[in-house]
């Protein structure tokens, strides 16, 4: 039976139907409410057939609707997912920002390299095949499966990041790598670029290296490349934020193997941002000068004498002119595929060459530290410019003796004493004798402590020592003893438990050379944009001021002038500039070697 019927629409209006026929009038009934008009109305069963008629017309439209889907949305969104499969976002490493000294010289600049480099997420996915993957990579690139092994799994085998297996290789292996690799999942030789850092200088201590993150770094640090550079030292280290710049990032169609097939320019990228760029307060060739006459001074005291450090500071602004730290080594063994041997003679060679002694070196002060005694007696009023005193050979207290240096005869004052480093007169300033009451241990250690020793002397550096100014509480905590005034006057003249940095001292003689004022040495002048915007300019960071005199720095300024007129720094006096300096001497390991100090 035909569920539609025999229903064909009359022409004319479709309004309004005539009945067809008699033998049609019992589907028909006039409605008697309306006056001439007949209103014809189907049958309920008619209706039925119209409703069914509608549903299965819906029902249909659902189908082909559905089936619209499948055909056309579905197939599209199934192609994006076999794309998915072989395209993957891929980070772009920026260019790192270059450091110069003062004049414009690179000190470090990018050099172009090639690694050899897996993508986890493509390799075999049972053991036993990546077995096999790891000892054919080693008949390869010359590195253990075991190292392999350990770099590609510590990364997680789901990584879609790439792992570097072997940096900075000479071009002709990558060339030769590249071709023996092709048929290998996930193997890529990466165009990248390393650091280049001038190692004529010594100043591998001050500029650092970089290398491939590590395990740990990655964790503290986010929105980070397992493959990227990161500064593991100095102002590498330091500066990191700076120098990297941002990682861009762009989408690549790549084959079965995980290589490259082409890069996507029709989807959405990023272009990496050039890192800042770092101007130094460091003058090269003033660095090179500082390094030769060093060594040479070395080289002449001879013995087991083999390691020594030089600062140079702008005193009125605290900019790190130069620092050298002898021995040093070259950074550049550091970048890409580290030499271990190079790596290990560094490590076990007694002279230390990876260490900083300028920052991190602690030694006790000698004579030095006699002109922050003066300060803080005169500042105290505890001497004047004019207390005198006559000097014995030695003081004694109880059994126990305190000498000078060498007897310095006749009346000595405050720049006498200075010039001659005359022990007597400063044991007396620090722990009393005669008629000088002395400043004792606290007020001793106050002083210390306000020229910036036994704290960090706040350098752009990621690692330096505060050194140790004593005290009674500490030297019972440490020895299980009491403080003893023989402490006190060790203390006034540098020897005892006083430990202090070179860099520290530089900071605290800069601080008498310019007037009172105590300057946080700086090594960084500008960080500049790569259009050579500054975004970060120098300013002479200013801890503390005021608190030693202009009328008490200048008398401590006179005994260091004296010192070089006819005192104990008399090797200066042929110099073409005027100049003020003060000598030390600290000895250690039973009196029997001492350091050396001259500012």
């Amino acid at each position: 039976m035909d569920i539609f019927g025999n229903f064909t629409p009359l022409a004319g209006d479709k309004k309004k139907r005539k009945v067809a026929s008699e033998s049609e009038s019992d589907y028909h009934y006039l409605d008697p409410t309306l006056e001439g008009q007949a209103k014809i109305e189907e049958p309920e069963e008619k209706k039925s057939f119209s409703y069914l008629k509608f549903i299965i017309v819906v029902i249909f439209m659902l189908l082909a609707t559905k089936l619209f889907f499948l055909q056309v949305i579905g197939a599209s969104e199934s192609k994006n997912l076999a794309e998915g499969n072989r395209v993957r976002p891929r980070g772009i490493l920026s260019s790192r920002g270059i450091i110069t000294d003062s004049k414009g010289t690179w000190l470090a600049r990018n050099k172009p390299s090639f690694a050899l480099g897996v993508y986890p997420s493509d390799l075999p996915k049972k053991s036993k095949d990546r077995e096999e993957f790891y000892q054919k990579l080693e008949q390869l690139s010359q590195i253990p499966a075991a190292e392999i092994k350990k770099k590609i799994e510590g990364s997680g085998l789901s990584s879609i990041e790439l792992t570097i297996v072997k940096p900075d290789l000479p071009r002709e292996e990558a060339l030769l790598l590249e071709e023996e690799t092709a048929g290998m999942s996930g193997v890529v030789i990466d165009k990248r670029a390393i650091r280049e850092y001038r190692s004529d200088a010594g100043l591998a201590h001050i500029l650092g290296y970089t290398s491939i993150i590590s395990p740990d770094e990655l964790k503290a640090n986010s929105g980070y490349l397992m493959s990227e550079e990161f500064g593991k030292a100095g102002l590498e280290r330091n500066y990191q934020t700076y120098l990297r710049g941002t990682l861009g990032i762009e989408q690549v169609e790549v084959d079965s193997h995980g290589k490259v097939v082409r890069v996507l320019t029709d989807v959405k990228s990023r272009q990496p941002e050039e890192g800042d760029n770092l101007a130094l307060n460091i003058d090269l060739d003033l660095q090179k000068e500082m390094a030769r006459l060093l060594s040479e001074g070395i080289s002449k005291v001879g013995g087991d004498v083999h390691a020594g450090a030089a600062v140079a500071l702008d005193p009125k602004t605290g900019a790190v002119l130069g620092v050298v730290s002898i021995p040093y080594f070259d950074d550049n063994i550091f970048e890409g595929d580290i030499n271990q041997e190079e790596y290990q003679k560094l490590l076990s060679d007694p002279t230390l060459p990876l260490f900083n002694r300028a920052t991190m070196g602690t030694y006790p002060s000698g004579s030095i530290i006699k002109i922050v005694m003066a300060a803080a007696g005169l500042q105290e009023g505890i001497i004047f410019k004019n207390t005198s005193i006559e000097t014995p050979p030695a003081i004694t207290i109880g059994e126990w003796n305190f000498p000078d240096w060498k007897w310095h005869t006749g009346s000595t004052n405050v720049t006498r004493a200075l010039a001659e480093s005359n022990n007597i007169f400063f044991y007396s300033v620090a722990g009393g004798w005669d008629k000088i009451a002395g400043l004792g241990v606290n007020r001793v250690d106050k002083y210390l402590s306000l020229f910036g020793f036994g704290n960090k002397s706040g350098i752009d550096l990621p690692a330096e020592a505060a050194g140790l100014v004593p005290s009674p509480e500490w030297k019972e905590k440490a020895k299980g003893e009491n403080w003893y005034i023989g402490d006190t006057y060790h203390l006034g003249i540098g020897q005892g438990d006083l430990l202090v940095t070179p860099m520290q001292m530089a900071k605290a003689v800069s601080t008498i050379a310019n007037g009172g004022k105590l300057l946080t040495p700086q090594i960084v002048r500008d960080v500049t944009d790569s259009t050579g915007a500054v975004v970060r300019p120098f300013r002479p960071k200013v801890e503390r001021d005021g608190f030693i005199s202009p009328d008490n720095i200048q008398t401590v300024q006179e005994g260091m002038r004296q010192a070089v007129l006819s005192g104990s720094a008399r090797m200066m006096a042929d110099l073409p500039v005027s100049s003020a300096a003060k000598t030390g001497t600290a000895q250690f390991e039973g009196n029997q070697k001492a350091h050396a100090w001259f500012e």
